[in-house]
This record gives structure tokens, C-alpha cells and sequence, in this order.
């Protein structure tokens, strides 16, 4: 992705020299996999995470801390970019599009909907509309699930962004009601929908990336790679050596790959309506 000297959004808030009361993640993503099942891309809901975790910090190198500043500008040229693509549908629909917070943080921290560590994975809070992300999870993602490049990590971004829209609409509210009214693994069901439209929105965005010619070769690509790494069964399968369908959340492998593609390839919001989809249900 073309990205170096352009505009970084200004809706950030840079938690990484905060501390986060002391707690952080032994092992991160790989030492907390079963957590990865469960919260990866914003499928759970932080405040039930355990609050006594295992005490690790980890004292950045200037190497590591050069690196990770250098992935803070990258994910703050996402934003902005998601800004500007969003505005402008929101716009076409007679709507108003409110910018989202990017909240980054290392270890730990809090958020609207509760504690928030290295192990959840980047998530989107609808209760503060901010977006919750440890960078040290991309290198979680590049090493144990091979999804490498730049653009897994734009994905990532767009599809947490994903359901910033999704709140926007009125369609994460109409969730939070379905969950007070359904069993878990029936509200399982329409977690899986809920995800796959938000990797079918970060599709769209991409979709005018492309537009702009702001792509590079192989991007697309990229991110296919990383939504198909992260799938449900995918996950289940390295966690546990079998899948169990029915306590799915986010979608198979295939399923994620299917809706970022399909958003990619359209550009038409009114294309991934997942709840109406026959094949999901």
C-alpha cells in the first residue's frame, strides 16, 4: 500500500507509554490462542476477559519501539484513508459519517466496553466508538499466521472500522438486543453474520483504495491471506486440533476470504447484507 508522506488522522489516542495498571499478556496472541478464538477482530466482549492475568512487561528495544512507531504512522494513514472513503459513501447516502477514535496501546488498558489486553486482538468498542489495537499484534500476525506485508495490517484496521459503520447504521444496536434475547449458540449465528459484514465492509474500502490507485500489487492478495489465516476454523483447529461449528463467531476461513472479496470486488455497500444471505444460515 502506498502510504509513506500522506495524512495521518488526528483521531488517535496514543496510550502505548501508558501503563495499563501492571497487567500485560505472557506470550501474547501465541501464549493466549484460545482468547484469540474468541476476541480476534472484535467477536468478543472485552469486560469478560479474566482481570488476574500473568504479570510480563516487556521493555522495547529502539529497534522494536522504531518499528512500532513506524506501524503507528501506518495504521494513522488507514484511519485517515477510512475517513475519507467512508465521509464520501456516507455522504452518497444522505447520511453523516462520525470519525472514530483509533485508541493504541501496549499490554493493557481500559475501554467502554471494559479491559482490554494484547491477548483480544484489535476490537471495536460501539459504547466509546473507538477502535482498541496493541500493535504488537502484527507481528503475531505475520509470524504465527504467515500473513505477511503491510496491507493484513490495513485489513485489520478496516474491518474493526467495519463495525464502527455497522454502529453508525443502527445494526450493532439491533445486536445488543438479540443477545439479551437469544442463547449463546444461537446468537453465535449472527456474530458470524455481524463479522462477515464487517469484512465484506472493509472490502468496500479497499474496493476505493483501488480506486485511487493507492494499492500495490499483491495486496489484495495479502489480505485474502489474512482473512482466510484468522478463520474460525482455522483458529479452532491450531487451538484444539478439531473444530466445533456451532460455537463459531467471526466465520470459517473461506467465508471471511468470500465477503472481504465480494466487498472488494463491488464496491456496493447494499451488496453485504449477511443477515438476508440464505448460505449463512
Amino acid at each position: 500500500m502506498l502510504w509513506q508522506g500522506r495524512r495521518e488522522s488526528g483521531n488517535v489516542e496514543d496510550r502505548r507509554g501508558v501503563s495499563g495498571g501492571g497487567l500485560a499478556v505472557g506470550g501474547g496472541i501465541i501464549g493466549a490462542i484460545f482468547l484469540v478464538v474468541k476476541f480476534l477482530l472484535g467477536g468478543g466482549d472485552p469486560s469478560q476477559l479474566p482481570q488476574q492475568l500473568p504479570q510480563q512487561s516487556h521493555e522495547l528495544t529502539a529497534e522494536e519501539k522504531a518499528a512500532d512507531d513506524e506501524r503507528a504512522k501506518f495504521v494513522k494513514v488507514v484511519l485517515a484513508d477510512t475517513e475519507d472513503r467512508w465521509g464520501e459513501l456516507f455522504r452518497k447516502m444522505g447520511k453523516q459519517y462520525n470519525d472514530p477514535t483509533l485508541v493504541l496501546f501496549r499490554d493493557a488498558t481500559e475501554s467502554g466496553c471494559g479491559y482490554a489486553s494484547a491477548a483480544t486482538g484489535p476490537f471495536y468498542c460501539p459504547g466509546d466508538e473507538k477502535l482498541y489495537i496493541d500493535l504488537s499484534f502484527y507481528e503475531e500476525l505475520q509470524q504465527r499466521f504467515k500473513a505477511s506485508g503491510d496491507f493484513p495490517m490495513a485489513y485489520v484496521v478496516a474491518h474493526e472500522v467495519g463495525h464502527h459503520v455497522q454502529n453508525l447504521l443502527g445494526i450493532s444496536e439491533k445486536m445488543s438486543n438479540l443477545r439479551q434475547q437469544l442463547s449463546e449458540g444461537e446468537y453465535n449465528k449472527y456474530s458470524v453474520k455481524m463479522e462477515l459484514q464487517a469484512d465484506f465492509f472493509a472490502g468496500v474500502w479497499a474496493h476505493y483504495e483501488k480506486d485511487k490507485n493507492l494499492l500495490n500489487e499483491g495486496d489484495i492478495e495479502e489480505a485474502l491471506t489474512a482473512a482466510e489465516a484468522i478463520g474460525d476454523d482455522r483458529l479452532q483447529k491450531q487451538a484444539q486440533g478439531y473444530v466445533v461449528p456451532e460455537s463459531f463467531t467471526h466465520g470459517t476461513s473461506a467465508q471471511r476470504a468470500y465477503w472481504f472479496k465480494k466487498g472488494y470486488e463491488t464496491g456496493d455497500i447494499n451488496q453485504g447484507n449477511t443477515f438476508n444471505d440464505p448460505s449463512l444460515e
